[in-house]
């Protein structure tokens, strides 16, 4: 028998050992390190879950919207017609001379204001002092001739009552005397128109008014009822102004004219800022101009200063009524689109209301209207971000404009 190799025999570690008590320790390890994972991935879960579900906080909506704001206040407010007008003169005379010669003296200056009758030239009388005196002595020597046939004629009415003369002879002396009577009659119209040229060698002024600009000069020939005139006179107190009203505004007018009370009529200079005088309406032509579509209107102004140049272009202001006890709001608190005039009011929540209004009429930035009440709070500026429902927050005024507002006040 074959002899069987040795088998080694390797001695058993005994349980108790240090390498076999190692294995349970690395799985207590490993135990609490899963543990500590999982209640960390417990705790992101529980954190995500928290997160997401936290209600949202509302969002706080648009801004306030600054602005400005006025309110609705009653009052009176005048309501005016405005046109262009132009200053017109009641008379304007071109003087003349009513007969020929040569001017002697002129006893004007120009631009002198002058009063009715007032000597303005003389032209040389002597020629038709002349003719005056030519004329006297022909009426007296005609005048005389008359009176001769008259006494004629009565002797032979006494004669003709006798039959010592013939009936004939007693008409023939009749038809004289008439005869006389009208060349008497004529000799007296040329003594008269004698004496009117005389009187025509001093030209007065025929009205109250200004000298224009000089014509003639001492020593001029002047014709008669020449076309050129002396001088030119224009009458400036009073004086008018003639302006027109559309033909929509006619109604209007002449109901306020029924009435019979003044209507005040105000003249202002170019920019309409400075007033010139005050006059009142005296009437309303007859008729429409059909090409423009207006009438026109004449006013009177004492113009006692002569504050109104004759051919001045002005802005004629009439004032037609007065509206009592309106609503009256800064205009610029008035907007306007396609279809009406609106405003923004101000609500108790500070927000802002859209109205729509009527505008009854507009004087020096202030509008009388309806659809709103005495109180009320408009917005007057910042509309380019406002809309209906829009929340709006006063704009705060620095204290220095505050303080020069009260200073100006």
């Amino acid at each position: 028998m074959m002899d069987h190799p040795e088998k080694t025999h390797t001695s058993a570690v005994p349980e108790g050992s240090a390498h076999g008590s190692s294995i349970p320790s690395k799985i207590k390890k490993h135990w609490i390190l899963s543990s500590l994972v999982v209640l960390a991935a417990l705790l992101c879960v529980w954190l995500l879950v928290r997160a997401f579900s936290k209600p949202k906080a509302k969002p706080s909506g648009p801004p306030a919207i600054q602005v400005a704001t006025a309110p609705v206040t009653l009052g009176n407010i005048d309501v005016y017609i405005d046109a262009l007008g132009t200053v017109t003169p009641v008379y304007t005379v071109t003087v003349a001379s009513r007969v020929a010669g040569e001017i002697t003296e002129v006893r004007f200056k120009e631009g002198q204001l002058v009063k009715k009758n007032d000597l303005l030239a003389v032209i040389d009388p002597r020629p038709y002092v002349a003719a005056l005196l030519q004329a006297q002595g022909q009426l007296s020597r005609d005048d005389a001739a008359l009176k001769n046939a008259r006494i004629d004629l009565v002797r032979y009415q006494n004669s003709y009552k006798e039959h010592a003369i013939p009936e004939q002879q007693l008409a023939t002396q009749q038809a004289t005397v008439d005869q006389d009577e009208g060349t008497v009659k004529v000799d007296q119209g040329n003594l008269a128109a004698a004496d009117v040229n005389v009187v025509y060698t001093r030209i007065v002024s025929p009205i109250d008014g200004r000298v224009g600009l000089r014509n003639i000069d001492p020593g001029n020939i002047v014709p008669a009822n020449g076309t050129t005139g002396l001088c030119v006179i224009t009458q400036l107190q009073p004086i008018t102004v003639i302006f027109t009203i559309a033909e929509d505004e006619i109604d209007a007018a002449t109901a306020q004219m029924a009435t019979g009370r003044e209507m005040q009529v105000l003249a202002l200079d170019r920019s309409k800022q400075h007033q010139i005088a005050s006059g009142t309406l005296i009437t309303v032509d007859n008729q429409v101009n059909t090409t423009t579509g207006t009438v026109r209107a004449r006013a009177t102004f004492p113009n006692t200063h002569n504050e109104l140049f004759p051919n001045q272009f002005v802005n004629a202001r009439l004032l037609l009524k007065t509206l009592t006890q309106v609503n009256l709001v800064p205009q610029a608190a008035i907007q306007r689109n396609s279809d009406a005039a609106f405003v923004y009011v101000e609500q108790p929540d500070s927000t802002v209301k859209l109205v729509n209004v009527t505008i009854l009429a507009t004087e020096a930035g202030t509008s009388a209207i309806t659809g709103v009440k005495a109180g009320d709070q408009l917005v007057t500026d910042g509309f380019d971000k406002l809309q209906n429902g829009s929340k709006i927050v006063q704009r705060k005024v620095p204290a220095e404009a505050t303080a020069t507002a009260k200073k100006a006040g």
